[in-house]
C-alpha cells in the first residue's frame, strides 16, 4: 500500500473510526504489522476513539505520537488565521511518526460536504501529505447521496487533494444513470458498501495498485517540507550576514529549531543576544555562533587570504583588512576558506552587495562564465522554475542558452522535472525580428549543449507563455513540441521579462516565489529581497544548504 492513506467522512458517520481499524488492519497484513493511524486533528488529548484504535493495534508508545493537534487548538489557530501553523505541525508529526512505519493510516476529520474552515482545512492536510484519500458517506435513504457527496468530492479537488476513491454505505444506494455521473466524480471509484465492516475487503480487491500511487500535485508547503527535510540529511554551515535584521534573528530561531542548517550571524554579539532575548528566541540564543566581523579573531587569517586573492589586482594589505570588515566580505571569506558552507544575505542590502563579493571572491564554476538566478515559483499544485529573473540585463544567445542548461539542472535538484521553455513574445515561426532571432540562436546553441551535458534534456522556442503552460494552447500553436503545453522551466529573454513575470505570477496567482536562487558560483551566494519574510529567509537557507551538498 501507499505511505499513506487518508480516509474521511462527509458529516458525522459512527462507522469512520471501524472503517479506519479495518484499512489498517489491512496494511498491517501487507506490511507485517509495521503501520500505524495518525490523526491530523484528534477531538482531545485523550481522544477515545484513537485511544482504541490504537490500543487495538498494539501500537507502541504514548497517545500524542499519534495525532497532531487537538480540535480546540485547531479552532483557536483558525480563528487567528494561522492555518500555515496547523499544516506545519501535523506535517512535522506526521513525518515523525512515518519514520517507524511502512504505512499510515490518516483518519481525517467529519465535515460538512460543501465546504466550509474544516473541509477546507482536512482537504488542505490531504493535498499537503500528498495522500490519497478515501471519502465515506451514508446513504440516508433521501436520494440524494451521490449528489452530495459530488460537492465533497469537488470541495478537495478544489484544494488540489486527490480523491481516490468514495465509499457510500448503504444497503439500498440510489445510483446516477451509467454515463451521467455528477462531474466532480470523474476519475473518482465509487463502491457502494452495505457496511463499514465491508471496507477492508472492498480495499483489498479495488485498490492493489495502491503503493505505486504518486500524488499529481505539488503543494507549496510539500515542496519547502522537502527541501528542510532533505537539508535535515547532511546539515550544512550556513552564514547570515545580518544580524541587526529581526526578520533574520526569527528565521535563524526556527532553522535552529527545526535543525536543519548551522548559523553563524554576523553581527555584534551582545546586542544580538539581547535581540534575542526580547523576542523570546531560546533556540537562536542556545545554538547560534555569533561573530562581529569588526573585531573577530578571525580577521587577521580572512584579510591575509582575500590579500593574497586579490595583489594582483592592486589590492593591498591594509586595503584587505578594511574590505574583511564589511559583513558581506567577511561571510564569503568564511566560505573560501571552508569554515562555511553558504551564505545568505541581502534583506536589509542590495543584490549588488550580496552578489559583488562572492564574483571576486568564489567565482564561477568551470564551465559558466556568468552567473545568473531562478525563483521557484510555488503555485497551488506545481512549482515553476523561472529565469533570470535577477541579474543579467541582456543577455546574449550564448549566455541565455547556459542559463537554460543551468537552471534545468537547478530544477532537478529540487525535484522538479525539467522541460525548458525560451520565452518570447513569438511562438515558433509566427514572429519576426531582433529580439526573436534572439531567442532562436539561444534555442539552437542550448539543444547542442544538452546533447553533452545534459542528454535528453527537452528543450524548445521559442514559445509565448501560454503555449509554455496550457496544454490546448501548445498543441494549437506548436503541435508535436516535447515542451509546448508543460513546461516547467521557464527561460525569459532579458531581465525586464523576467522580473516582471515572476513578480506578476506572484501577486495574481498568490504564488510562493522562492529565490532568487543564484546558480554557476564555485559555492551558494544566495539573495534575498528587501521586503523579504521570515518564511522566505528560512526557505533560502534551506535551498542554500541543498546547493552546499549537491557541490560536495
Amino acid at each position: 500500500m501507499a505511505k499513506s492513506f487518508y480516509i474521511s467522512a462527509i458529516g458525522q458517520l459512527a462507522g469512520k473510526p471501524a472503517a479506519a481499524a479495518a484499512v489498517l488492519s489491512l496494511a498491517a497484513r501487507k506490511n507485517s504489522g509495521r503501520a500505524a493511524i495518525f490523526k491530523p486533528v484528534a477531538l482531545s488529548r485523550e481522544d477515545p476513539a484513537l485511544q482504541a484504535t490504537v490500543s487495538g493495534a498494539g501500537l507502541p508508545g504514548e497517545l500524542a505520537a499519534y495525532y497532531g493537534l487537538t480540535r480546540p487548538e485547531v479552532f483557536t489557530l483558525l480563528a487567528q488565521g494561522r492555518e500555515g501553523v496547523i499544516l506545519d505541525t501535523v506535517f512535522q508529526k506526521y513525518k515523525a511518526l512515518a519514520g517507524g512505519f511502512d504505512s499510515l493510516i490518516i483518519e481525517g476529520l467529519d465535515l460538512v460536504p460543501t465546504g466550509g474552515a474544516l473541509a477546507n482545512l482536512d482537504a488542505a492536510i490531504a493535498a499537503n501529505l500528498g495522500s490519497p484519500v478515501l471519502l465515506l458517506a451514508e446513504d440516508c435513504g433521501c436520494g440524494a447521496s451521490l449528489e452530495t457527496s459530488a460537492l465533497a468530492v469537488q470541495a478537495y479537488k478544489n484544494r488540489f487533494a486527490e480523491v481516490l476513491a468514495l465509499a457510500i454505505l448503504s444497503k439500498n444506494p440510489v445510483q446516477a444513470e451509467p454515463g451521467r455521473e455528477p462531474a466532480p466524480l470523474a476519475g473518482v471509484q465509487v463502491w457502494t458498501i452495505p457496511a463499514p465492516a465491508d471496507l477492508a475487503a472492498q480495499l483489498e480487491k479495488a485498490c492493489g495498485g495502491l503503493g505505486q500511487f504518486q500524488p499529481k500535485a505539488m503543494t507549496p508547503k510539500r515542496f519547502e517540507f522537502d527541501l528542510i527535510e532533505k537539508a535535515r540529511v547532511d546539515r550544512q554551515h550556513i552564514v547570515l550576514p545580518e544580524g541587526n535584521d529581526e526578520r533574520i534573528l526569527r528565521a535563524a530561531d526556527d532553522i535552529l529549531e527545526k535543525d536543519f542548517a548551522a548559523l553563524t550571524i554576523l553581527g555584534e554579539p551582545d546586542a544580538i543576544r539581547k535581540r534575542a532575548r526580547d523576542l523570546g528566541l531560546s533556540s537562536l540564543l542556545a545554538k547560534a555562533q555569533l561573530i562581529d566581523p569588526q573585531s573577530s579573531e578571525l580577521l587577521p587569517e580572512l584579510s591575509q587570504a582575500f590579500f593574497e586573492l586579490r595583489k594582483a589586482k592592486g589590492v593591498t594589505e591594509e586595503q584587505a583588512a578594511a574590505q574583511m570588515k564589511d559583513r558581506n566580505f567577511f561571510g564569503t571569506m568564511m566560505i573560501k576558506l571552508k569554515k562555511a558552507d553558504g551564505m545568505v544575505s541581502g534583506a536589509d542590502g542590495t543584490t549588488a552587495a550580496t552578489i559583488r563579493p562572492a564574483l571576486s571572491i568564489i567565482k564561477t564554476k568551470p564551465g559558466c562564465s556568468i552567473a545568473s538566478s531562478v525563483f521557484l515559483m510555488c503555485l497551488a499544485d506545481r512549482v515553476w522554475v523561472f529565469g533570470d529573473c535577477a541579474i543579467n540585463p541582456n543577455p546574449t544567445p550564448q549566455q541565455l542558452a547556459e542559463i537554460a542548461i543551468i537552471s534545468a539542472q537547478t530544477a532537478r535538484a529540487f525535484g522538479v522535472d525539467p522541460k525548458v521553455a525560451m520565452l518570447s513574445y513569438s511562438t515558433g515561426e509566427s514572429g519576426t525580428g531582433p529580439d526573436v532571432d534572439l531567442v532562436v540562436e539561444a534555442t539552437k546553441i542550448a539543444r547542442e549543449s544538452a546533447e553533452k551535458l545534459f542528454p535528453g534534456l527537452p528543450i524548445d522556442g521559442p514559445l509565448q507563455f501560454d503555449a509554455a503552460v496550457d496544454p490546448k494552447t501548445g498543441a494549437s500553436k506548436m503541435p508535436g513540441s516535447p515542451v509546448a503545453g508543460q513546461a516547467t522551466v521557464m527561460i525569459f529573454p532579458d531581465l525586464g521579462a523576467g522580473n516582471i513575470g515572476y513578480k506578476a505570477v506572484q501577486r495574481t496567482a498568490k504564488a510562493v516565489a522562492i529565490g532568487p536562487v543564484i546558480q554557476g558560483l564555485n559555492a551558494p551566494v544566495n539573495d534575498l529581497s528587501r521586503g523579504t519574510l521570515v518564511a522566505d529567509i528560512v526557505n533560502t537557507v534551506a535551498i542554500t544548504a541543498l546547493q552546499a551538498i549537491a557541490d560536495k
